[in-house]
This record gives C-alpha cells, sequence and structure tokens, in this order.
C-alpha cells in the first residue's frame, strides 16, 4: 500500500509545475504588454498605413486608384530623389570616416589618462549629443551668421571676411561640422567603454615584449574593439542615409542653399506635408528604407566574409 502512494504520489503533483511556468508566462507577457502597445500602436502600425497608402495615387480627376509599384517606379526615376541620394551618399563618404577618426582618438587619448580632468572630458564631448538636433542646428546657423555671427565678428576685427557657411559653396563642410559635432562624443563613449573592457595584463605583456604605445594602439586596442567600430560605422551609415533635422532647420537661414529636395528624407517631407501628396511621399519613405536596407546589408555581408573591415 505504500508503495502504491509513493508510486502514484508524482502523478498527483505533475500538473503543478505546468501550471507554475503557465503563470510564469503570463506574468512575463504582462511586463512585456505595456511596450509591446506602444510599439505596434506608434510604429508597426504606421508604418503598415504607410505602406498601405504607398500602393495607390490621388488625382484631382479620377480620385484615388490602386497603382500598385507605380509610385516607387516614379522614386526612382525622379531626379529630385536620385540627387537626394547622391547628396547622402556623398556626404557619408566624408562623414563617417572623419566622425569615426575623431572619436576612435578621443577614445583612445581618455582611455590613457585616468585623472579627474579626463572623467570631466567625457561628459563635455559627451554634451553635444544630448543637446537637442533643432537646438544645436539653430545655435551653429548663429555662430555661421555672416551678419551678426561671432565668427563673422572676429573675421571682421582683423579687416576680412568670414567664410558663409550657409552658401552654396560651404553649406557642405557647414553641415559636416554640425553632425560631427554633435554624435562624435556618443561614439566616444561606445568606444571608451570598448577599450575599458580589454584586459589590462595584454598591456603589460606587449611592454615585456619591447612594444611602445603607438605599437600597443595599433596591434591591440584597435583590433579588439574592432566590433564597436562596426557598429558605430552601421549606426553613422543609417543615421547619415536619413539626414533631416540639421538641413531642414538651416534650410530658412541659409538663403537658397538648401532646397526642399536636399535629401531625400526633406523631398518625402515637402510631398506629404507641403504638396498633400501622401501617397508619393510614403513611397518615397520607403524607397529610402530600402536604400538603406541595401546599404547597410552590403556592408555586413562583405565584412562578414571578411570577418573584419579592420582585416
Amino acid at each position: 500500500m505504500t508503495v502504491q502512494l509513493v508510486k502514484d504520489a508524482p502523478q498527483a503533483v505533475a500538473p503543478a509545475p505546468r501550471r507554475r511556468r503557465s503563470r510564469r508566462g503570463l506574468i512575463g507577457w504582462g511586463f512585456i504588454a505595456p511596450f509591446a502597445i506602444v510599439f505596434l500602436a506608434f510604429l508597426v502600425a504606421p508604418l503598415l498605413y504607410a505602406l498601405y497608402l504607398s500602393l495607390f495615387q490621388s488625382q484631382l480627376i479620377g480620385g484615388t486608384r490602386f497603382v500598385l509599384f507605380g509610385n516607387y517606379v516614379k522614386a526612382f526615376t525622379d531626379p529630385s530623389f536620385l540627387d537626394g541620394v547622391w547628396f547622402v551618399v556623398r556626404f557619408s563618404l566624408v562623414l563617417i570616416p572623419l566622425q569615426m577618426l575623431v572619436s576612435l582618438a578621443v577614445a583612445l587619448m581618455l582611455d590613457v589618462v585616468t585623472t579627474r580632468f579626463a572623467r570631466f572630458s567625457r561628459l563635455m564631448i559627451f554634451l553635444p549629443y544630448a543637446i537637442p538636433a533643432v537646438i544645436g542646428a539653430l545655435m551653429w546657423g548663429f555662430l555661421y551668421s555672416k551678419s551678426f555671427g561671432p565668427l563673422a565678428e572676429i573675421f571682421g576685427t582683423f579687416g576680412a571676411t568670414g567664410p558663409d557657411f550657409l552658401s552654396r559653396g560651404l553649406i557642405f563642410y557647414g553641415l559636416l561640422n554640425i553632425v560631427i559635432w554633435q554624435w562624435a562624443g556618443y561614439y566616444m563613449i561606445i568606444l571608451y567603454a570598448a577599450l575599458q573592457g580589454i584586459d589590462p595584463t595584454l598591456y603589460e605583456a606587449a611592454r615585456i615584449d619591447g612594444a611602445n604605445q603607438w605599437q600597443i594602439v595599433l596591434r591591440i586596442k584597435i583590433p579588439l574593439i574592432a566590433p564597436a567600430l562596426v557598429l558605430i560605422l552601421v549606426f553613422a551609415l543609417i543615421g547619415t542615409l536619413q539626414f533631416f533635422n540639421e538641413p531642414q532647420i538651416l534650410r530658412y537661414l541659409a538663403a537658397g542653399a538648401i532646397s526642399a529636395d536636399f535629401t531625400p528624407n526633406m523631398y518625402a517631407y515637402q510631398q506629404a506635408f507641403a504638396l498633400a501628396n501622401y501617397n508619393y511621399g510614403s513611397a518615397i519613405s520607403f524607397a529610402l528604407g530600402a536604400v538603406v536596407f541595401l546599404c547597410v546589408y552590403l556592408f555586413m555581408f562583405i565584412t562578414r566574409k571578411r570577418g573584419s573591415f579592420l582585416s
């Protein structure tokens, strides 16, 4: 009789673990639900609606009609969209290497210095990222002003004319400076954190073998933080191809140097909100998304094949 009870005991308590797992699953879904609701309501649903709009075309005569990929064909043959894409590609080719070089150089310097000044410097270098892009663009628009900006006054003191970074010829470099100023600190923090994760015994072993500081940087530090460099490169590529805030703000200060179709995002904004052409604006946005996805995918494919872009 006792043996029978022992055999039956596991069967009597077997359902309890399943109930416990089910309860834990419900608790997990309860924690995820607030984020999931916001994610679906404010990201997934708008994207699906924009995709739906991009498949139609509205006309004064004939009303709204289904054109499938007609808006996308129009976008990829539209000179304004293609010129904007070509601009952000050229901008990326100059901006991203400079950003990475500045961020890497600052991170390497701060990794060596361990005083209180280094901690203060990290905060000051990161501070521009904490400033909203709109405020940062307006601030630099004031600094660039040839009428009342401090740059013009400094040059005027010596009887010279300061460079007009809001002109057609220099707006490229003016925007380049703003974006580097705003994002270099953020990328520096990522690289600095990666450097702090390196085992210090590697440096000691390298010094024992006779390596100098430059050799430690080139042979140990940079190769070991290669994944972090790839990460910020992908971030920079995605962000630059979606360039919008700075040129949109400076457009009203640049005296015609920045047009409404200066970048693809600005062109989509003009079509959707200035011309009320929501269908074509949605198609431009998704076409830009396709360009961004293709560029990032090609980059990740190349780096995966080679193991690292540093190798």
